[in-house]
């Protein structure tokens, strides 16, 4: 892409409404504006218009005038995307939209690739690529808690202590390379204790943004949550409890649910996306036996795992299943155990001693009475949301960066520990650098890596 031109889209969402926002960024943006736009007001002239201000007129074509809009001008470097940028207000006419978008081509702008306008900024300088990827996930939020973990990224979350972490290794790399400048005369300049005890604290702070990955993941994508058990023990009531719909088949025949059913609901500001699975039996039915294959698959993608018995199961059923659930279970994903039908039942049993339980809960799905489940779940998240820390890892790319560098960092230490040459250990440091370097896009990044990550934007951001 050329990113000498000047760009033009239109930024609000698709479809009729009653204002649109059509934005050029370049800078020729206020000369084309000057060719289409007459202001309301005597002795406008858009050359002399100073940064940050707003003027009522007409924006007009060659033929006729198109809509009496708000034209607002930010002058560069004091704008989104560093550039000048002009944005018109106007009536949300799909077709007001379109004539002002094609008027503003006929003037010497260019329709902008998708993203084009964050990515100028990220180029710019007026933010880092870690902050850009967050723009869009604030634009993709869909909760309060995927909201508040894009807009601390946006403002610089994981990027102040990734900068942090670099800037400590560069003081090191530095007087490792004076090392070497001076190899022949033996001399050393980064004492070898100071440099181990830096790996180690920076393996530890690396390491806990990779383990809040899981965590980032779920709240960026909706928790998944596999509700579990024999047939008939009311896991398609619990569904349509929490969902509060008849979203899954209720019967008292085993083996109803053959398929997982999904829904997703939103509670106390975070996504859950709850699962209903085939209940787990041993049967000769072909489908129903693919059915709890999916099950058991569900359950091993589950960031939450609610494994529900009947109140009336003796203890030795229980613990039983539950070492067959866990068999099945990620390692890192929780399990809650439910006893139902106290409505007609009563928990005669000790709950079950197992230190993979999170939190065990007696309730009457079809009553409805959940509230206690619903406690447990949400604070099953938030107590994980406070101990990994404020900064929580969501995307992908910043992931695998990460585990590079934790390899790259446990090789520097194995070397340290060997006495391995300067110049071996520094070739360690130089990539434990370079992976957090790739998550900031301070250094160089390929022209794909960029593509990639700007063409999930919406055009016009």
């Amino acid at each position: 892409m050329d990113f000498s031109d000047t760009i033009c889209a239109i930024s609000t969402a698709a479809g009729n409404g009653a204002i649109a926002i059509v934005r050029m960024s370049g800078s020729k943006s206020a000369e084309i504006a000057g060719k289409v736009f007459k202001a309301r007001r005597q002795n406008f002239n858009i050359t002399d218009q100073p940064s940050h201000t707003t003027t009522l007129g007409i924006i007009s074509n060659s033929d006729a005038e198109i809509d009496e809009v708000l034209l607002s001008i930010f002058r560069a470097p004091h704008s989104y995307t560093g550039e000048d940028i002009v944005e018109i207000g106007c009536h949300g006419s799909l077709y007001v939209q379109q004539q002002i978008l094609q008027t503003l081509i006929a003037n010497g702008a260019r329709m902008a690739e998708p993203g084009e306008f964050t990515q100028r900024a990220y180029l710019n300088g007026k933010m880092d690529l870690a902050q850009a990827e967050a723009v869009a996930d604030l634009i993709a939020s869909t909760s309060a808690a995927s909201h508040r973990v894009a807009l601390n990224q946006m403002r610089g979350g994981i990027s102040n202590e990734l900068m942090r972490l670099r800037d400590e290794l560069l003081h090191t790399i530095s007087l490792i390379e004076l090392e070497l400048d001076f190899s022949e005369e033996d001399v050393e300049f980064a004492d070898r204790a100071e440099l181990q005890n830096l790996l180690n604290n920076i393996n530890i702070e690396i390491e806990r943004l990779i383990n809040s990955f899981n965590l980032g993941n779920a709240i960026k994508n909706g928790v998944p949550v596999a509700i579990v058990g024999e047939p008939n023990v009311g896991k398609s009531t619990l569904l349509n409890a929490i969902l509060k719909e008849d979203r899954a088949i209720v019967s008292d025949i085993a083996g109803t649910t053959r398929d997982a059913i999904e829904d997703t609901i939103n509670i106390e500001g975070i996504t859950y996306r709850f699962i209903d699975t085939a209940g787990i039996r041993q049967t000769t039915d072909t489908i129903e036996n693919l059915g709890i294959e999916k099950t058991f698959e569900k359950t091993s993608r589950a960031a939450i795992v609610i494994a529900m018995f009947d109140a009336a199961d003796n203890a030795e059923k229980i613990s039983a299943s539950l070492c067959e659930i866990e068999k099945k279970m990620a390692d890192d994903s929780d399990l809650i155990v439910v006893y139902n039908k106290t409505d007609i039942h009563h928990l005669n049993k000790n709950k079950i001693s197992n230190s993979r339980i999170s939190g065990q809960v007696s309730l009457s799905a079809k009553s409805g009475n959940i509230e206690e489940l619903i406690n447990l779940l949400t604070s099953n998240i938030h107590t994980k949301q406070q101990s990994t820390g404020q900064v929580i890892v969501t995307n992908a790319r910043h992931y695998n960066a990460l585990l590079l560098a934790k390899e790259a960092i446990q090789r520097a230490i194995d070397k340290l520990n060997n006495n391995t040459e300067t110049d071996l250990l520094a070739i360690d440091i130089h990539e434990i650098i370079d992976n957090l370097s790739s998550i900031l896009g301070s250094k160089i990044t390929p022209d794909e890596v960029l593509g990639n990550i700007f063409e999930h934007f919406c055009i016009g951001k």
